[in-house]
C-alpha cells in the first residue's frame, strides 16, 4: 500500500483524536466549575433558573430560589457557577458600574433642545394632514391641463382600438 491510500485514514484518526481530546478538556471543565460550587454562590441551571447554594453534597446541591423555596438538583444540572457581580446583576438587576448616562422613559427629552422646546409645544397643537389629496383638489393650470389632456389623446391615437 502506497503512503497517498493511508493518508485519508491518518487524517480522518487524527481528527477525531483532536476532536475527543477538546471535548473531555470541556467536560473536566464543567467538572471543575461544578466542584467550586460552594453555599453562597449564584447558580444558573441547564433550564435556565437562577438561585443561589444553600448545600453542596456528593452528587446533589440544595438551591434556594427564593423565599421559603428549596430545590434538590444533581450536580450536573447546574449550568454555571456565576461571580456574584454577574449574579446580582442577572437576579436582582444591580449594576456596579454605570458609565452612561440613564435613559429617560419618555424619549421626547432626547429629541428636544432647550431653545426649540417653545416652538415644539406651538407646533404639537396644529393639526398634520398626512392623508393623500384627490386630483381634483389641486389647482391646475391651464397650461399644464392642456399638455395633460394632449398627452391623453396621443396615447389614445397610437393605438389601433381603444381599450373597453
Amino acid at each position: 500500500m502506497s503512503l497517498l491510500t493511508l493518508l485519508p485514514f491518518i487524517v480522518l484518526i487524527g481528527a477525531m483524536f483532536l476532536m475527543t481530546r477538546s471535548a473531555k478538556k470541556k467536560q473536566q471543565q464543567a467538572v471543575d466549575m461544578r466542584n467550586q460550587m460552594q453555599p453562597g454562590s449564584g447558580v444558573r441551571t441547564i433550564g435556565g433558573m437562577y438561585a443561589t447554594v444553600k448545600e453542596v453534597s456528593e452528587d446533589t446541591v440544595l438551591l434556594d430560589a427564593g423565599p421559603g423555596v428549596e430545590l434538590l438538583f444533581a450536580k450536573n444540572a447546574i449550568g454555571a457557577v456565576l461571580t456574584d457581580e454577574e449574579y446580582n446583576r442577572i437576579v436582582h438587576g444591580v449594576e456596579h458600574d454605570l458609565k452612561s448616562d440613564v435613559v429617560p422613559d419618555d424619549a421626547s427629552s432626547l429629541t428636544e433642545t432647550d431653545d426649540s422646546s417653545d416652538a415644539a409645544a406651538a407646533s404639537d397643537d396644529t393639526p398634520v394632514d398626512l392623508g393623500k389629496k384627490d386630483a381634483a383638489d389641486e389647482p391646475v393650470d391651464a397650461d399644464t391641463a392642456g399638455e395633460a389632456k394632449a398627452d391623453a389623446q396621443s396615447k389614445k391615437s397610437e393605438g389601433d382600438s381603444e381599450a373597453k
